[in-house]
């Protein structure tokens, strides 16, 4: 039988004088494998109201809460799926979690709903009144929606924004994290897209060598019961930072507020580090080596980097600080590294990470350091946070 995987998880804070720190670094505590072995779940982080708190020491990956998710904020979870792939003999017959197709049915939370489809291989087909950031950190896993199936691999990244669909492992076992914000159907369960927003496009997108597009997926509901894809492709909107070649900093969706909208596309509101207010933003970044840059940055560059980025106030460089890229912003980040080896720096100590490594960022004054040979890429998650 699979045994679930471990996954590390660091949660930075503050200590007595005001200097960053870490709380916690270990396995992630809360693991739930389910009967058969086979599946199970990691939560690694929840809040109740918006914005979340990044006060205190608490460990907020303890508070209970039940899917969907609080109505009113959202939670952090990794859900395991160990099966080896849907043999070709396979007999819905002999499959005790076999579920047949049937009409939308709420459960008791009523943000859920579920029509049936699911078998000992897949999910049932549902629908969540959130807007979720979907990551593949291992293996392989099968989107399904009602106008198409896309097999995802690591560092694919779903927006799921209140969409019908299931999942499925086809060949191998896969870990996703999900970032599950809570949304806002104004039309009740039918939940369907609130505007026509056009999708911006990746077409004259250029990417500086090293750089790896980030595959951005957006899936919505335009009709009754009907799940269908928006895009699929590199995220479009990527900033760059001329002083460390090899950087990029792709944006992938912006919430603008909690409850989050159900709209087709975000990426036409303003480009900032922190999310609007309220609100939580997601995007990929690619650190190249520090060796390739290390010397050649001083306070002119490092302005220029985070005026760039719409967030000037978000650097707290001075020429003692451990990196010149240490920064700071009133948010709860969500980071996790998708490929390489990075290390984040913070006031009083260094953390190295590695691909899989997850990090609870809460506020707190740090940067990235690459002190390997190889780009290292992350995907971070902010939410607005008091």
């Amino acid at each position: 039988m699979a045994t679930m995987k471990q996954l590390r998880r660091v949660v930075t804070g503050i200590d007595g004088q005001g200097r960053s720190k870490v709380l916690l670094d270990g396995p992630a505590p809360n693991v739930k494998p389910a009967p058969n072995g086979l599946r199970g779940l990691t939560d690694l982080w929840a809040w109740y109201e918006t914005p979340p708190s990044i006060s205190g020491e608490q460990d907020d990956g303890n508070l209970r809460y039940d899917f969907p998710g609080p109505c009113l904020g959202g939670h952090l979870r990794a859900t395991h799926m160990m099966m080896e792939g849907r043999p070709a003999d396979y007999d819905p017959a002999k499959d005790p979690e076999f579920i047949p197709d049937h009409a939308p049915k709420d459960a008791p939370s009523r943000r859920l709903w579920e029509r049936g489809s699911k078998e000992f291989y897949s999910s049932a087909m549902h629908k969540t009144e959130t807007v979720d950031y979907g990551i593949v950190i291992e293996g392989e896993r099968e989107l399904i929606l009602d106008d198409c199936q896309l097999l995802m691999k690591p560092g694919d990244i779903v927006i799921q924004v209140g969409a019908w669909h299931k999942w499925s492992c086809p060949r191998i076992g896969s870990i996703m994290v999900f970032d599950m914000i809570s949304a806002g159907f104004p039309d009740g369960p039918v939940g369907l897209a609130q505007n026509n927003a056009p999708v911006v496009s990746a077409k004259d997108l250029k990417l500086p060598d090293g750089v790896k597009p980030a595959r951005r997926i957006v899936t919505i509901d335009k009709e009754p019961g009907k799940s269908c894809l928006v895009s699929d492709g590199p995220a479009p909107d990527v900033r760059f930072d001329p002083a460390r070649l090899g950087f990029a900093s792709a944006r992938l969706w912006v919430a603008e507020r909690t409850p989050a909208p159900i709209v087709p596309e975000t990426l036409h509101l303003p480009h900032t580090i922190e999310p609007p207010k309220g609100g939580s933003v997601c995007r990929v970044v690619t650190f190249p080596p520090d060796a390739a840059w290390a010397g050649k940055v001083g306070a002119k560059e490092v302005s220029a980097y985070f005026s760039a980025m719409g967030s000037p106030g978000a650097s707290t460089f001075t020429a003692k600080a451990p990196h010149p890229y240490m920064q700071k912003t009133r948010t709860l980040d969500f980071c996790i590294v998708l490929e390489g080896e990075i290390v984040l720096v913070l006031d009083t100590q260094e953390v190295p990470l590695k691909k899989g490594d997850i990090v609870i960022q809460r506020g707190t004054n740090h940067a990235w350091s690459n002190r390997s040979g190889k780009p290292a890429v992350l995907s971070i998650a902010s939410h607005d946070a008091v």
